[in-house]
């Protein structure tokens, strides 16, 4: 009897646990982030709305190119290579902090960087003047 009596209340506890609101992170004003904790987040919601950027920007690029399967395949490897190079830099670039609770934020930081620089310089290939041969990105039909 003791067992089901102990049994029903760990279960009820496990209910009551599970029927609790999660806290919400708490919004954090960036430009006065002072801890490290504060300081890193603020750094990854930087690159994360950078990364957004590039994908939308690496989107247009390939609907540009959806036409010329050797142009979008050279985008496609250049794009990996990128990448590849950005977090490789990053990785490095950070390394001094490795271990450290300012890691994360030199890792974003750079991340950040990186990818606002990339997606400047497909945004450009988008602008391309009438006639440049060094574009490879056609203009809009």
């Amino acid at each position: 009897m003791r067992i089901l009596i102990t049994a029903a209340a760990v279960l009820a506890l496990a209910a009551g646990a599970q029927a609790q609101p999660q806290p919400q992170p708490r919004p954090i004003d960036c430009a006065k982030a002072a801890t490290q904790t504060d300081m890193s987040m603020c750094a990854d919601q930087a690159y994360r709305k950078s990364d957004a950027d590039l994908n939308a920007a690496y989107k247009e690029v390939n609907a540009r190119l959806k036409d010329d399967k050797t142009a979008a395949t050279q985008f496609h490897a250049a794009q990996r290579a990128w990448l590849f190079f950005r977090d490789a830099e990053c990785a490095f670039s950070a390394g001094g902090t490795s271990g450290g609770s300012a890691y994360p934020m030199a890792l974003s930081t750079c991340l950040d960087k990186l990818t606002q620089a990339r997606t400047k310089e497909l945004r450009a290939y988008l602008k391309c003047e009438e006639g440049d041969l060094t574009c490879p990105v056609p203009g809009k039909p």
